[in-house]
């Protein structure tokens, strides 16, 4: 799946989700979204990884310190 695969599944999803409104208002849609796609981007990479959280966060292109950070906010430890 390249990043263009991924767009596409991110602009379904969204406008899926301004459908599903049904005329009430959007908020948060950034968090949303976010929160939606990183908690198994992480489970993903980490797997990838075999759970080398140096390796992990080398993919990710983070620094280890924020990797462990986000793996304890979606309690992947």
């Amino acid at each position: 799946m390249s990043q263009h695969d991924l767009g596409k599944c991110a602009v379904s999803a969204l406008e899926q989700y301004f459908l599903d409104l049904d005329g009430e208002k959007p908020s948060a849609i950034y968090d949303m979204v976010i929160k939606s796609v990183e908690k198994p981007m992480l489970e993903v990479v980490l797997a990838k990884a075999g759970g080398n959280q140096t390796l992990a966060a080398d993919m990710l292109g983070i620094n280890r310190n924020t990797l462990r950070k986000k793996l304890t906010e979606y309690q992947l430890l």
